[in-house]
């Protein structure tokens, strides 16, 4: 067949789009298909122990016994009847076999100015604590620190931290899989980039692979959203320090603070909060790099407690309908509606996105499928199904038995460009996940 572009004209395109093609191929990857925790969970670092995570687990079953069990609470906090029963009893075995996902050993406003000898032996001690943990069988998928930030004021000492803590890791050990760092306070562009020299060295300095040591970003000041130049550093920052990022996590009260938003009416769902988890949101995508919503501090204790639940579960559910699938935890007794209302929304959605998966994965024929998904969409329904998985709301079994798919083909669905090898080290594979034991 004839054609009339020439050879030459062909070529000056693609000249002319090879940066585009660069940039598209290194700043947008997408997402590597890992599992991303439901939630992260803050404890200042001299009350960290191996046996946190189990002891946070009693508590929050006590505190649902105490009224009347999961399924009531349940109810309590707005399910209908017949979703409150079907996430009972995972959310009861969550709670005693994986009651946290995430766990951040705080360096920073969670701990506090103690001195320099007492956070030295705190970072030592925690790493070492770590590892007994790993050993043990008692550390979460997940686990990490948050130093000081990078301003000047505490600069030396959250770098000294890193330093301590990754050095101690490596001592006694090594570094756990799920090993996550995260940097508070970032205002500019600048400090990303000295976090990421500071990983760099350290990695030099102990014969790490290149890109070992990524962190988190949190967005808790109003300069990282909007620059004194105008600009957004959020959006510079995958190019910054390509493949350094893991995360943003917005932080609720810093932010709403440093707006001026009075105490009463700082919130996850304030105006300027969503409007600055929408840049966040604009900013990553495609790039790899993962949201956290913040917290509630509006705790489930004492008289105020089924309020706190309902206040609680709903931010949750609020979080993960606009796409942010991860959020912080306060305290124990956030943990039961934490996966009360991730349960009830990967369970309540799964029916639609299973049926459809199977449609769209050559079944469609015989399905009776009415709805014609563009290939975007079934990444999406995958990228949902999977989710649920990992965290236990969805058993591999019922999805290989509705869609035909495993985890494999899920990752490979969705996340075509980063599958291989995307279940480790952080997907639920132990004799202990809820997933594993119940499938």
């Amino acid at each position: 067949m004839r054609t009339a572009l020439s050879a030459v004209t062909l070529a000056a395109i693609d000249a002319r789009l090879a940066a585009t093609d660069r940039l598209l191929a290194t700043a947008y990857p997408g997402d590597d298909g890992s599992r991303q925790p439901v939630h992260t969970v803050y404890v200042p670092a001299d009350r960290y122990t191996p046996e946190l995570p189990a002891l946070w687990g009693r508590d929050a079953l006590a505190a649902v016994d105490g009224a009347g069990g999961v399924e009531a609470v349940a109810v309590a906090v707005g399910l209908d009847d017949a979703t409150a029963a079907a996430v009972a009893s995972g959310v009861e075995q969550k709670l005693v076999l994986e009651p946290i996902e995430d766990l951040r050993v705080d360096f920073e406003d969670g701990y506090g100015d103690r001195g320099d000898d007492v956070e030295d032996a705190d970072a030592v001690r925690a790493a070492k604590r770590i590892i007994a943990a790993e050993g043990a069988g008692f550390a979460p998928p997940f686990v990490g620190i948050r130093i000081k930030s990078l301003e000047a004021a505490t600069r030396a000492r959250g770098i000294r931290t890193l330093d301590l803590f990754v050095t101690a890791l490596l001592e006694h050990g090594g570094l756990p899989d799920g090993l996550a760092l995260t940097l508070p306070k970032v205002s500019t562009v600048a400090q990303v980039e000295a976090m990421a020299d500071a990983a760099a060295a350290l990695e030099r300095a102990h014969g790490l692979a290149d890109g070992r040591l990524r962190f988190e970003v949190q967005v808790e000041t109003p300069q990282v959203v909007l620059g004194a130049d105008g600009r957004s550093p959020l959006a510079q920052l995958a190019t910054a320090v390509p493949g350094r990022i893991s995360g943003l996590h917005y932080g609720t009260y810093d932010y709403s603070a440093a707006l001026g938003i009075a105490a009463r009416y700082q919130s996850m769902e304030h105006p300027a909060a969503d409007l600055a988890k929408g840049l966040m949101q604009i900013a990553v995508a495609g790039t790899g790099i993962r949201l956290s919503d913040g917290s509630t501090n509006v705790l489930p204790v004492g008289a105020g407690t089924n309020e706190a639940w309902r206040l609680h579960a709903r931010l949750v559910r609020r979080s993960l309908e606009r796409g942010f699938p991860q959020g912080w935890d306060l305290h124990p007794h956030q943990l039961p509606t934490r996966f009360i209302a991730t349960y009830a929304f990967y369970r309540e959605g799964y029916a639609e996105a299973s049926a459809r998966l199977r449609n769209a994965t050559g079944e469609a024929s015989t399905a009776g499928g009415a709805v014609l998904d563009e290939p975007a969409t079934v990444r999406a329904l995958a990228g949902f199904v999977l989710r649920g998985v990992r965290c236990g709301a969805i058993l591999p079994g019922e999805v290989a038995a509705d869609t035909g798919l495993d985890e494999t083909a899920l990752v490979a669905l969705a996340h075509p460009r980063r599958a291989t090898g995307a279940t480790s080290p952080t997907s639920p594979t132990s004799p202990t996940s809820p997933s594993s034991t119940t499938s």
